[in-house]
């Protein structure tokens, strides 16, 4: 989770800060060194400045070192020397047990930063694999994205092409409902048509079929009255008053509402 802007800018200024103060750090442990040196040197003066002094009070003493004598610790001055020398190495020893102190303290530091350096490369390494597999997976899912985004171009493509086809077949779809309708009605309007001829015909047919039971009756009634009258008997061969066979009415046919030949005998008939 990333830190707050605040927080950062606080953690930069202070690293800023601790970058100014130690860029000066080793300039100052020299001052510091020399400082100590001035104060060791002042100190060494001040001692054979006092020696001196007290030489001079006391003209007895003498002031001349002579080889191979034994009596140097009666001189003040070289006693003063041997106390600043003395000084100096006590000095020398301090620091030069501190910069051995210092020098196992850099190696401690140099050591734990290899190891650091080590883990630091390490985790770049790992840090690099990383990024690697996850440029390879940013290249893959690209990849995936054009294909989803050709494959979903396709698809719009189709989906319309369909659509328009949709349309079409609606509009097709609505234009044979309207011809399927202008057919019912047509065929609707052809079988009231067809029945009403038919009806017309069976009307007509029924018609015939009482006017030809009419003239077969009144044929009959003239054969019997023709044969009260002595008149040739009515046979098979029996000719009526208009040259008509008395069989020839039974041979009579009806097709489709039209007289048939009795019919058209009869309607000849005087008694018609």
């Amino acid at each position: 989770m990333a830190e707050p802007s605040w927080q950062e800018q606080i953690r930069l200024r202070l690293a800023e800060r601790n970058v100014k103060q130690n860029a000066f750090a080793s300039i100052i442990e020299q001052y510091r060194r020399l400082a100590q040196q001035t104060k060791l040197l002042k100190e060494r003066n001040a001692s054979l400045l006092k020696a001196v002094g007290s030489v001079r009070t006391n003209p007895s003493s003498s002031t001349v070192y002579i080889p191979g004598t034994t009596s140097g610790e009666d001189n003040p001055v070289r006693a003063a020397y041997m106390v600043s020398l003395e000084s100096q190495i006590s000095s020398l020893r301090d620091e030069l047990a501190s910069v051995y102190k210092t020098q196992g303290q850099n190696a401690q530091r140099l050591l734990a930063m290899n190891e650091t350096l080590r883990e630091k490369e390490e985790i770049s390494r790992i840090d690099s694999e990383n990024l690697r597999r996850t440029r390879e997976e940013i290249e893959r899912l690209r990849k995936k994205v054009d294909q989803h985004n050709e494959l979903m171009t396709e698809k719009d493509r189709t989906a319309q092409v369909l659509h328009d086809e949709i349309n079409t077949l609606q509009l097709e779809l609505g234009q044979i409902e309207e011809r399927n309708q202008i057919l019912t009605r047509d065929n609707a309007k052809l079988l009231q048509r067809w029945l009403d001829d038919k009806q017309s015909q069976a009307n007509k047919m029924n018609e015939a079929m009482d006017f030809y039971e009419d003239m077969r009756s009144r044929h009959q009634a003239v054969v019997n009255w023709r044969g009260e009258d002595g008149s040739p008997e009515s046979g098979s061969g029996a000719v009526s008053g208009n040259g008509v066979r008395s069989g020839e009415g039974t041979q009579a046919t009806m097709t489709d509402g039209q007289r048939s030949q009795l019919e058209t005998g009869l309607d000849r008939s005087p008694n018609g």
